[in-house]
């Protein structure tokens, strides 16, 4: 993704909030891969993904106009949670790592429920 003026501050870096967009984006981009999005799967399931935890470590300052990419890895799953490793990097250098714990949520109740066995079974066979 490219960082847009809108996604800076007054010195044209990057606003720390920012990141944490982008690896949302690159979350919902990782599950629309497996073939699922967000909208159908509160339609379909009645369910919702969201965040839980974050561990953010900001290394190094993104600018106007670079080309960012949002890298997203499944670390591990359990019955009603996902654990994603995230990085952000442009031109190779590590920009930003996030650590993101992500619960599953009955959306009509807003409770932890469990993760859709079909869903469980598709990210097993992502891995």
């Amino acid at each position: 993704m490219r960082v847009y003026y809108e996604d800076t501050d007054a010195g044209g870096v990057v606003y720390y909030a920012n990141y944490l967009r982008f690896i949302e984006r690159g979350r919902t981009e990782w599950l629309r891969a497996i073939g699922y999005d967000q909208h159908r799967l509160m339609a379909d399931s009645s369910v919702v993904f969201a965040v839980r935890s974050l561990r953010a470590e900001y290394l190094l300052p993104a600018r106007l106009d670079d080309e960012l990419n949002v890298l997203t890895a499944l670390e591990s799953m359990g019955r009603a949670q996902l654990a994603f490793a995230q990085s952000i990097r442009c031109d190779g250098a590590i920009l930003f790592e996030a650590g993101v714990r992500i619960a599953c949520l009955d959306s009509r109740k807003m409770k932890p429920a469990p993760i859709p066995k079909d869903i469980l079974e598709k990210i097993k066979s992502w891995k």
